[in-house]
């Protein structure tokens, strides 16, 4: 996997998501919550950076915080909130890249091979976007989608297609099922759920970059 992770290292960019309203959070920005002293946006930054050419941050709100991760920002094309594919549509109009690589910033245990194995499993099957399965549950927004795929994103948004799975299957994006992602370091939105991730002993955070 090593050589497919440099050459999908120089052919992705990613984008990380944290441009919802946190309404399961009580209306507080996920990505600024804090797992062990550390923002959740920056523990998914240091995951992803080794693995992506580039990476941006997708926010629409709380700018002058996340100015502080040195990533690029970028904001919906829309006021009112269509949900995650909105904030990959925001990066796709940066992209320099074939390929933009989405994480949601409320997933600080990503694998370090992930952006290889989408990478990988999407050309294998001659598909242009892939997303992670995990314990047999599909997080969509966790995804991998070529360049020749944006002018369909944006062609769904304008047109109210909101929901990340539907799209995706509509794009022949092909399940990555992901074995070796640390259990309880996924869709930490809610108190609850991030409150038991500190208490995880399967994961401690890397040092803050």
């Amino acid at each position: 996997m090593n050589a497919a992770a440099g050459a999908a290292r120089a052919d992705i960019e990613g984008v990380i998501l944290a441009g919802g309203r946190g309404l399961r959070m009580l209306g507080a920005d996920k990505g600024l919550s804090l797992l062990h002293g550390t923002p959740l946006v920056r523990h998914v930054l240091q995951a992803l950076r080794p693995q992506v050419a580039s990476c941006m941050i997708s926010a629409n709100r709380n700018h002058e915080a996340y100015a502080q991760f040195d990533a690029p920002l970028v904001s919906d094309a829309w006021p009112d909130f269509r949900g995650p594919l909105a904030g990959i549509h925001a990066a796709t109009r940066l992209v320099t890249h074939d390929w933009l690589l989405a994480a949601p910033c409320d997933t600080p245990g990503l694998p370090g091979d992930l952006a290889a194995r989408l990478w990988c499993a999407a050309r294998t099957a001659g598909a242009d976007a892939a997303y992670a399965v995990i314990a047999g549950e599909p997080l969509y927004p966790l995804c991998l989608l070529h360049r020749r795929r944006f002018a369909a994103l944006q062609d769904a948004l304008e047109h109210g297609q909101y929901a990340v799975g539907r799209w995706l299957a509509a794009q022949g994006a092909v399940a990555v099922a992901i074995d070796n992602w640390p259990g309880p370091l996924l869709n930490l939105n809610t108190p609850e759920r991030l409150a038991d991730a500190h208490t995880a002993e399967s994961w401690k955070p890397n040092s803050p970059t």
